[in-house]
């Protein structure tokens, strides 16, 4: 499942993106907020990034005004390989080498045409493997050891 997120400063971004996963016929579920009013972020990263965590195969995107605090925020949930992207090279290289479940993208940085094109190759890029399997088990490690 993809779960989606977002504070007051990336809710408009956050709308753009179902709009566009409505025309794809993707689902996703809305961890909120629902409006533009003002709400912090760390909380919407821990509502939406446990769910994420819950399954392998999920995934999310967030958004905030840069992208940064709301993806320090998911980065802080055991499971979550967040990632703040705002072009096209690190949005596909960060699934196939960091194998990453969570886009972070900025709604006061990325412009809606592009912050689509960065979902579509996310959503669309699989994880390498090989050698970079070696570096995911490391990050995992190290998650571990800090419980």
């Amino acid at each position: 499942m993809l779960y989606l997120g977002a504070d007051h400063g990336g809710y408009a971004l956050k709308e753009a993106v179902k709009t566009y996963l409505d025309e794809k016929n993707i689902k996703y579920v809305d961890c909120g907020t629902y409006s533009p009013e003002s709400v912090d972020y760390a909380l919407i990263a821990q509502n939406a990034c446990k769910k994420i965590a819950e399954s392998p195969d999920n995934m999310g995107i967030l958004c905030c005004g840069t992208g940064i605090g709301i993806s320090i925020a998911a980065n802080k949930v055991h499971g979550i390989r967040a990632a703040c992207c705002s072009d096209y090279f690190s949005a596909k290289y960060t699934r196939l080498h960091n194998n990453a479940n969570v886009l972070c993208m900025g709604g006061r940085v990325v412009g809606v045409g592009l912050a689509l094109e960065l979902v579509d190759v996310f959503l669309n890029t699989g994880f390498e493997g090989g050698r970079h399997q070696r570096r995911i088990d490391q990050i995992t490690d190290i998650e571990k050891s800090q419980k």
